[in-house]
């Protein structure tokens, strides 16, 4: 049945559709734009509402400005260790070798970063990181970089306006717009992105030969995370639709800290730099517990003492770094432990001190937006006090697999960029390395769209592909007394952060498949009567799908994996496996739902190899891939 005229759908013809705007969306836009592409940037939210700006401790990039022996050789294996090396190799070599250029451009393109007493770009410490990397402004440095990527956008809309006639002829921003689907022709391959705007439900079709995902995670599948509203997991639902794969989706990082206290902003990120600027942790017995939890796999590189560790902080030159500077994972497991096992604050996390190393001069200049969030949110001095933190669903690990050159996915034409792309941060993605991420691969599957575009001008969307989207995306307004999403959202989030949470068991996966199968055929009757004006439970109802999908991935592939790795925890299988290192789960979208098959992992080259002792090595390789 033709759409009826109150649902008309405008079209638009691009060669390049970027979907997210975020800091790979943009850099991909620019690439594009560069290239000489028409491109469009959709964008969930308002313009410069991305995610990218919760990032707040800083970008890594080998760039040697606090300590000249670091090298983009130390990052690559910083970065593999810290992925338990099951890191796609190639995606963490480019990414180690292109870092410091992309940052040095940002800088280019107006970026104020903040500043060593030479003048040149300041780096503080991170967890995982072998030497200060990141390149940081406060801690406030995902602002900055989105704020400077929309001035280059905004500075290459100019030039169209004068050269064109008009600012919007090669790169126009959609914001408040989301996509609901993506629309292949016949032999399979991208024709364009469906979707409509959120202000007022009107309904827009976006014609392309090459769409890049930049849509970011997942996290409001869980209850407590620090991820906002949109991270629904939209782009990693819409690339398994379009029938692409995605791999190491079993791997969900909880960061270690966000606030626990009070109940309103459970979840809220506190930056890992207040750890890397010399905080510590602690339990309710005021024990700086963290020294309990070095795995011998890290044990030559981190403090034994507090003397040891406190003296590292003024000569880091030493190689002993303080426990709390483990990756990730590890601190959110030993918090998780001690809260379990009794030693927890009172509101169910441990204490996190800045105070006792830092004068509050200094907080207020390098860390102004912890000391407001705390000060604000929770009634916290953090110059005085010590905050309250515990784990919070932060960042997938997995995503679409993809191209390392080109960004490139299973579906021709489809490209991934930033959290929803998979493979390079491996089991667990270092802090820092995300924001780095963003512009080396961003750049990159822009300019891996704009070559395929020009290869290929696209066959256009036919009526009745549009027609069957609409149909789609208006069914929750007509179902009458159907299914509230928002009481099966609550389910969701339960489910997952209960029996899929930062440790699992077999069983409980399994209920959770269980419930997640029982959630995936309600979603088929969700209701939100009314109209599409200002609508927000139609809104949920469209993202609560793709939610459901990307959580059965995730069950599915976390309970596969038959190991502990990275941000995943088995109870019932705690020790890591060799033959597991060299396995990725790749998981595709059926009629029945969600499958996975095993496919193996590309191999370290050996002259990066040799970056590794050979101690090191024996606990992660295979004998045959030792010999």
């Amino acid at each position: 049945m033709p759409p009826t005229p109150e649902a008309d759908i405008t079209r638009y013809r691009y060669d390049v559709v970027v979907i997210g705007a975020g800091g790979a969306g943009l850099r991909a836009a620019i690439a594009a734009r560069e290239q000489g592409k028409r491109t469009a940037v959709i964008s969930k939210s308002l313009f410069g509402k991305a995610h990218t700006v919760m990032a707040e401790g800083g970008a890594a990039a080998a760039l040697g400005n606090t300590n000249a022996d670091d090298t983009w050789h130390t990052h690559f294996r910083d970065t593999i260790r810290g992925g338990k090396f099951l890191n796609d190799p190639r995606m963490a070599e480019l990414h180690a070798r292109e870092a410091p250029d992309r940052i040095l451009e940002l800088e280019y393109w107006g970026a104020l970063f903040d500043r060593t007493g030479d003048g040149r770009i300041s780096q503080r410490n991170f967890g995982g990181h072998e030497y200060p990397r990141l390149a940081h402004v406060g801690d406030r440095t995902g602002l900055e970089m989105i704020r400077t990527l929309q001035q280059r956008v905004v500075a290459l809309q100019q030039a169209d306006a004068a050269e064109l006639g008009d600012p919007d002829a090669m790169l126009q921003v959609f914001a408040e717009t989301a996509v609901t689907e993506l629309v292949t022709d016949d032999s399979g391959a991208i024709a364009g992105a469906f979707g409509y705007r959120r202000v007022d439900g009107g309904f827009v079709l976006f014609e392309a030969p090459s769409v890049v995902l930049a849509t970011g995670g997942i996290g409001k599948a869980f209850s407590t995370t620090s991820n906002s509203w949109e991270y629904t997991g939209d782009g990693h639902a819409l690339a398994l639709r379009a029938g692409a794969s995605l791999i190491n989706m079993e791997f969900v990082q909880f960061h270690p800290t966000g606030m626990v206290w009070p109940p309103s902003v459970r979840g809220i990120l506190v930056t890992e730099s207040v750890r890397g600027d010399g905080g510590v942790l602690r339990n309710s017995e005021g024990e700086r517990f963290m020294f309990g939890y070095v795995p011998d796999v890290f044990r030559a590189q981190y403090a034994e003492t507090e003397a040891e560790a406190d003296g590292w902080y003024e000569d880091p030159s030493n190689n002993r770094r303080p426990p709390e500077l483990l990756p990730r994972d590890e601190v959110a497991r030993a918090i998780n432990t001690e809260v379990k096992e009794g030693r927890g604050s009172p509101h169910g996390g441990v204490f996190l001190d800045v105070s006792t190393r830092m004068p509050a001069e200094e907080i207020h200049k390098r860390l102004p937006s912890m000391h407001h969030q705390f000060k604000e949110l929770a009634d916290v001095d953090i110059t005085a006090e010590p905050m309250e933190v515990g784990p919070t669903c932060h960042y997938v690990m997995g995503g679409v697999r993809v191209e390392a050159e080109t960004g490139a996915s299973d579906v021709p034409g489809l490209f991934a960029a930033g959290e929803v792309a998979g493979g390079m941060h491996g089991s667990n993605r270092l802090g820092g390395n995300s924001l780095s991420d963003l512009l080396v691969f961003g750049r990159r599957a822009g300019l891996g769209a704009a070559a395929r575009a020009d290869d290929h001008q696209g066959s256009g969307v036919s009526e009745e592909r549009a027609s069957a989207s609409l149909a789609r995306a208006l069914a929750p307004l007509k179902q009458g007394q159907g299914v509230n999403p928002y009481t099966v959202h609550t389910e969701l989030q339960e489910t997952m952060n209960d029996l899929v949470g930062i440790v699992r068991k077999g069983p409980e996966m399994e209920e959770a498949l269980e419930r997640l199968a029982r959630m995936r055929e309600r979603t088929d009757m969700l209701s939100a009567p009314g109209d599409r004006v200002y609508n927000p439970g139609w809104h949920l109802a469209l993202a609560l799908p793709n939610m459901v999908l990307v959580s059965e991935a995730v069950t599915l592939a976390a309970l596969e994996r038959t190991e502990s790795r990275g941000g995943h925890t088995r109870d019932d299988h705690p020790e890591m496996s060799p033959q597991w290192r060299k396995v990725n789960l790749a998981a595709r979208h059926g009629d029945d739902g969600v499958s996975l098959t095993r496919q193996p992992l590309a191999g370290i080259p050996s002259e990066l190899l040799a970056l590794f002792d050979d101690d090191e090595l024996a606990k992660y390789l295979t004998e045959e891939e030792l010999s």
